[in-house]
């Protein structure tokens, strides 16, 4: 066939594999599917990597078109959460398929590991819910692509819990950059349990369909389980049980008590919306992707309150001991308004902006503005006690410089644990209830290029870098 020519390069020699796979023994057999065997090997033709080596076997259905249409797919569409195909052997009778190994084995045998967490469990997801968005709308001229047998099955976990979709065999082809594209198809193929009930009904195949998909996925990472073991079919229950607000009854156990109930809430719609009867009532894979985004940050916030205190109390002794006035229970930050030093001024903005993006409840005493905050800090510090300072529950933890190095290193967060949250309900969307943007003049760098080649410096930030955000003042 000519259209082979153009993936040449792709093409592995029959007896590369079967000696990388000891001609396919039982002891590198690793798993198999609806497409047959799945081996592990070493393959020394692609520089001694770690592959997965998938044997077609036609007497599960599947033929040369599930064969090419993976070629095809995966030699076009690269990306993160996409599995990556190394190469292909078409020689004689064989038909099969080598991709990079994914060490961690596909979703469905985790949903029950008591190892992961609710966050892991949620970045999953993320991943998985990245991966579908690209294929339903890739960048360029590419056509739009529908998987239609997403299942935990086909979403493979790396050995750093990354996922990447898999098995595109039953994928189809639809025309791109159009708001309501559809396929009707002769045949409707799929996973009993996570096909898309519309599509088996009608015919009618859209990205939508891998929504629904999707939708019964997230309810098995939820519960801990397949969709439709121990004879109950999860895509019904839990629906059912979001709409009777009784969902924790069948959350997985282990995972129950960990869940923040705001994370939990949000999930849960993200589900009720992918499993509704009719496409067009379903969320596209965008929208998937920013709420779970949205429901990680809840469960990060809520996890990092929620530390042991024996961590909190012990990371805090490890700093001096000296309390502001009235600050034995505050987070106190000294600063200075006045922008003599262009450096001191910088670090001053760097910390305030920690602080807010941490949203956590402090108290600012600009030096600049009250003589009397001056005389605190070099009553504590000396004179020598410079500007940004940060204390923490009465212990002095430093400047901007320390103050960074310790939240590079993961100490920062547990410092703050036992602060009051900042009540922000709606932060502004540019500079997320910072007050202050880098210059789209100078792009923060202070400089500008004039007419004549030279460099002056830019007016409209104040030499800073940065200015009053446009939508808080």
């Amino acid at each position: 066939m000519s259209f082979q020519k153009q993936y040449e390069s792709l093409r592995i020699p029959l007896a590369d594999i079967i000696s990388a796979t000891k001609n396919f023994a039982d002891d590198h057999l690793i798993g198999g599917g609806g497409f047959g065997k799945v081996f592990q090997a070493i393959l020394s033709s692609r520089g001694d990597t770690k592959v997965a080596v998938k044997v077609l076997d036609r007497a599960f259905g599947q033929g040369d078109s599930e064969f090419w249409k993976e070629v095809m797919t995966l030699s076009e569409y690269q990306h993160k959460n996409i599995i990556t195909l190394l190469g292909f052997c078409d020689e004689e009778d064989h038909k099969i398929l080598v991709y990079k190994y994914a060490s961690g084995k596909g979703l469905d045998v985790h949903l029950d590991n008591k190892e992961l967490t609710w966050a892991q469990r949620l970045r999953i997801c993320i991943g998985a819910a990245r991966g579908l968005a690209y294929l339903h709308n890739p960048a360029g001229g590419q056509q739009r692509l529908i998987h239609r047998d997403v299942k935990s099955s086909n979403i493979l976990l790396e050995e750093d819990w990354n996922a990447i979709i898999a098995d595109f065999g039953l994928s189809k082809f639809a025309p791109a950059n159009q708001k309501n594209t559809f396929v009707i198809t002769n045949n409707t193929v799929g996973t009993l349990g996570y096909a898309d009930p519309q599509y088996i009904q009608d015919g009618v195949l859209t990205k939508k369909s891998d929504v629904y998909s999707f939708g019964v996925v997230l309810c098995e990472v939820l519960c801990g389980r397949l969709c439709l073991a121990g004879g109950q079919c999860l895509p019904r229950l839990v629906p059912m049980h979001i709409k009777q607000k009784n969902l924790n009854e069948i959350v997985w156990g282990n995972i129950k008590d960990e869940i923040h109930p705001k994370a939990l809430q949000v999930f849960s719609k993200i589900v009720y919306q992918c499993l509704k009867r009719y496409h067009e009532k379903r969320p596209n894979m965008e929208e998937i992707v920013r709420e779970l985004e949205t429901c990680l940050k809840l469960q990060e916030a809520f996890d990092q309150a929620n530390e042991p205190k024996s961590i909190q109390i012990s990371t805090l002794l490890s700093f001096k001991e000296i309390c502001p006035p009235g600050g034995s229970n505050l987070v106190i930050l000294y600063t200075t308004s006045v922008k003599v030093i262009q450096k001191t001024s910088k670090d001053c903005f760097s910390v305030r902006a920690l602080l807010k993006s941490l949203k956590v409840l402090y108290q600012e005493r600009d030096i600049s503005m009250h003589s009397d905050f001056k005389d605190e800090l070099w009553q504590m510090l000396g004179k020598s006690g410079a500007v940004p300072t940060l204390f923490i529950k009465g212990r002095y933890i430093g400047g901007a410089e320390e103050v960074f190095r310790l939240n590079e290193q993961g100490i920062f967060r547990p410092l703050l644990a036992d602060i009051p949250l900042k009540s922000l309900e709606d932060p502004c969307k540019r500079c997320d209830g910072v007050r202050f943007v880098v210059c789209h003049k100078c792009n923060g760098s202070n400089i500008l290029k004039s007419v004549n080649g030279g460099r002056t410096t830019c007016t409209e930030c104040n030499s800073n870098g940065l200015i009053k955000c446009p939508i808080c003042f």
